[in-house]
């Protein structure tokens, strides 16, 4: 049985949260994320398929790993061609600092590492914050490897208050000057940070001919407040579905031949750029799936579009809670709180897919939980964010849902949430994956 998870397939509780914790930390990575859900998918008897080779016809687990998105179902047995799909989506990419492909400066005697801001990170929360470096080395081979120096390697020094004595009145950061981490004293030659990593991951520099590396914060996730009742994280953005939809997608693997329709984890990478890539929800990887797997079942082109007009997509993201000390950024009428269940997200210009018909099918999962939800509004002074949601319905024509836990400091190196919404996201999304 999977840590975390409760002797009913759909029931998560505070150790749900514990086991988010312990998952985070292994996931300081998009590749590491899939590698930790991969292990946990073998571990409930899931097996992996290539896409290159030739997919059969058996029941069971299945999943498929490309670069840092994993796509996994549940074939119960019996299945039809055109039997529908029930996916629970999200995205394994946090907006962080990236290691540029000539990482080594150096200036004023200090050794530094160049990089670029990936996604919209709340840039200061990155200042003064022990950094790791983690990712994956591109080999001479065509292999990967992945590497995670989880200890402190990286800083970004704040200037002192008294060489800006305005900083407390309005910080501005210049993202080429201002966010380059030190790493040592020494020159721009003195520094080799591939051939350090190579060295950390076992394997000879010269065979490193790419790479993919990332800073981390290398504090650990803890449980905060009085009574414990807050959860202070890196990545809650989006670990927290990601680990909520694997949890689901194998409680609903226990229903076995019960289940009426096929459950499916999708959890793509580069969300946080607008998803354009082979490994994006714009990318084919879901669709190729899903087409496959009616295929391997003997279906073709009437079945797979009968197959995806009975689906439905939930799409698990975080959303804002509402803040104590801003409480007027948020819509007056809407204030999702900390431990009071997951979000429902609307927009009527479609930033989020959430219909009437899909609010009914989260909610009637919810009611089956037995776990409170909410209603997420953007106040309609403020532009409104997005997420894969409206991509996968638009792109695979299925109805979708826009879901997710309320958090605070959303986009910051650290964030906020109640401690009892993980479980209950995942109480909510293993119902849904069941109905």
């Amino acid at each position: 049985m999977l840590a975390g998870m409760s002797p009913s397939p759909r029931t998560f509780d505070r150790t749900h949260t514990d086991d988010l914790a312990a998952f985070v930390q292994a996931g300081p990575s998009p590749y590491h994320v899939v590698a930790a859900v991969a292990a946990r998918l073998e571990a409930a008897g899931f097996r992996r398929l290539a896409e290159t080779d030739a997919w059969d016809d058996a029941p069971g687990g299945k999943y498929v790993l490309r670069g840092g998105a994993v796509i996994a179902w549940y074939v119960p047995a019996g299945a039809r061609p055109e039997t529908p799909f029930r996916v629970v989506g999200a995205h394994t990419d946090s907006p962080n600092l990236r290691v540029k492909p000539r990482p080594d400066m150096g200036t004023a005697g200090w050794r530094q590492v160049a990089v670029e801001i990936y996604g919209g990170p709340l840039l200061n929360s990155w200042l003064d914050r022990d950094l790791g470096v983690a990712g994956r080395l591109a080999l001479r081979d065509g292999s990967t490897t992945l590497v995670d120096v989880h200890r402190p390697l990286l800083r970004v020094a704040q200037l002192a208050v008294h060489l800006d004595r305005g900083v407390n009145d309005g910080l501005t950061l210049d993202r080429q000057r201002h966010l380059q981490p030190l790493w040592g004293l020494g020159e721009a030659h003195d520094g080799d940070l591939v051939g350090f990593l190579a060295g950390e991951a076992g394997v000879d520099p010269d065979d490193v001919t790419g790479w993919d590396l990332m800073a981390h914060d290398v504090q650990p996730p803890a449980y905060l407040g009085r009574d414990g009742e807050l959860l202070a994280s890196p990545r809650l953005d989006n670990l927290l579905s990601v680990h909520a939809c694997t949890a689901a997608l194998i409680a609903a693997a226990a229903s076995g031949d019960e289940l009426e329709a096929i459950p499916v984890l999708a959890a793509f990478d580069h969300e946080e750029n607008g998803s354009q890539s082979d490994t994006g929800a714009q990318g084919p990887l879901l669709g190729n799936v899903l087409e496959r797997s009616v295929h391997s079942r003997g279906g073709g082109y009437e079945e797979r579009l009968r197959a995806l007009a009975g689906t439905v997509c939930v799409s698990s993201d975080v959303g804002h809670a509402v803040h104590p000390n801003y409480t007027e950024k948020h819509d007056p009428t809407h204030h999702p709180r900390a431990n009071g269940g997951p979000i429902l997200k609307t927009n009527v210009n479609q930033r989020y897919a959430t219909d009437g018909r899909g609010r009914a099918v989260f909610a009637a999962a919810c009611e089956a939980a037995g776990v409170p939800f909410q209603h997420f509004v953007s106040n309609n002074a403020m532009p409104c964010g997005t997420t894969i949601g409206p991509i996968t319905s638009a792109r695979h024509g299925i109805t979708t849902v826009d879901v997710g836990v309320p958090i605070l400091s959303m986009h910051s190196a650290r964030e906020l949430c109640g401690a009892d919404d993980p479980g209950y996201l995942a109480s909510a999304l293993s119902a849904f994956l069941t109905a």
